[in-house]
């Protein structure tokens, strides 16, 4: 018996490596892209290289500049008047969230499997508008859904930009969404993962993690601080040691400085952040995720004349901070924060917000490319256009250094050299 299981293990064995070779000499070649357009911008520098071209094999970037060579048999793709730049990265995003009808609503009756398909959709619709990578900080009530995404779209299943994902978020019990549900009802689905203490904490991260979180999403208040310091540092301290980064909601003074305290890699959010809260960000290196594009979308829905003034008020509070941030030098990331289906694919409105609050048109793009690549960890693949990074491209009809808004219009987009997108967002 072990005889002839030997036997079969060698002629399996010889199949697959006759297999391999077979398959090696069958496959061709990577194919050459030669996207070009008259402007590409170097989101390092702020220049802009004129009538250029980025040359693309495989899933890489192999060079960028004007004048080079297109070796014959390339696929060319001439993009004309357009300016190019890389895909956008948005550091906040939920794609699993539609809280539209109401947050209850959203988590009592939709499964997880239509929350997923759901998902796809909003992936898509943010792919399009030029997002090539998100940082997805928590599917509310979903599950594992977001990895179940994550994986489906790196497989190629379905289209959407690259995610890192946290999965269920971590909260005290008692203070996260949704509240006022009866207390007859405790099974009822809840948007994060409940904790109360050092071991939960601890076992949080450690399940989420197991189940294929790429960080770890933590809730550092709601209204007020909620967890503690030690219940922070435990969950920093889980996540650190299995190389994943902790985002932190925070808002009041207390729960951001509890949380910089603990260790976490970035603040979202930091509406509170006084000057002397954000002076510690700076000085820890710790990023801030300010999320301005919901309070735009608020502002915006409003009609009542006095709750309009009321809101435009707190809203120059929220650019208030940004300018400090900017000013002492907290690294600054752009995240949309949508949870309404509208708003999916709507992201670049954050850019926008940033630079209304004070960053210049530049600054606003770095933070949604290559400072935003560093707070994912991945600085080395994505964020700008160089060689042996991804293939991540994409183009609009103006000049987003002199007019912002021309990133709400994207023509064209690239996602690890496949074309996704062309001209007025029919697919190639």
């Amino acid at each position: 018996m072990a005889r002839t299981t030997k036997t079969v293990g060698i002629f399996c064995g010889c199949l697959l490596a006759v297999s391999a070779a077979r398959t090696q000499e069958m496959a061709p070649a990577p194919a050459t892209i030669a996207v070009k357009a008259q402007r590409v911008l170097d989101v390092r520098t702020g220049t802009y290289l004129n009538d250029a071209v980025v040359l693309v094999e495989g899933d890489r970037i192999k060079a960028v500049g004007p004048g080079l060579a297109i070796e014959p048999g390339a696929k060319v793709i001439d993009l004309g008047t357009a300016t190019l730049l890389p895909g956008m990265i948005d550091a906040h995003s939920h794609l699993l969230a539609d809280a539209e009808g109401g947050y209850a609503e959203m988590l009592l009756t939709k499964s997880q499997a239509y929350r997923a398909l759901e998902g796809a959709a909003h992936a898509r619709r943010t792919l399009l508008a030029g997002f090539t990578t998100v940082r997805d900080v928590e599917n509310e009530g979903s599950g594992y859904a977001d990895v179940a995404l994550r994986d489906a779209i790196a497989r190629g299943l379905v289209e959407g930009p690259r995610m890192l994902v946290a999965t269920r978020g971590i909260a005290a019990v008692g203070q996260y969404m949704p509240f006022g549900i009866s207390p007859d009802l405790p099974g009822f689905p809840r948007g994060a993962q409940m904790v109360s203490g050092l071991e939960e904490c601890r076992r949080a991260v450690r399940e989420q993690i197991g189940n294929g979180a790429d960080l770890i999403k933590v809730y550092a208040d709601w209204e007020h601080p909620t967890l503690t310091v030690e219940e922070l540092r435990v969950v920093v301290e889980e996540a650190h040691k299995a190389g994943r980064r902790v985002a932190a909601h925070a808002t009041t003074v207390e729960a951001i400085r509890n949380a910089v305290g603990a260790g976490v890699d970035s603040i979202e959010h930091g509406s509170g952040a006084d000057r002397a809260t954000l002076e510690l960000l700076a000085q820890k290196g710790v990023w801030l995720v300010p999320t301005l594009g919901p309070y735009v979308n608020q502002l915006n829905a409003l009609t009542d004349e006095a709750a309009r003034q009321r809101g435009q008020k707190w809203f120059r509070s929220l650019q208030e901070m940004v300018r400090t941030a900017k000013e002492v030098g907290v690294k600054i990331a752009a995240g949309y924060d949508a949870s309404e289906g509208p708003l999916h694919g709507t992201n670049a409105r954050e850019i926008v917000a940033l630079h209304e609050a004070g960053l210049s048109r530049l600054e606003a793009i770095r933070a949604a490319t290559v400072t935003a690549a560093d707070l994912l960890g991945l600085q080395d693949k994505i964020g700008s256009l160089e060689p042996g990074k991804y293939a991540d491209l994409i183009a609009v009809a103006g000049d987003p250094v002199a007019d912002i808004h021309a990133l709400e219009q994207v023509v064209f987009v690239m996602k690890a050299g496949v074309v996704v997108k062309r001209e007025g967002g029919s697919p190639p």
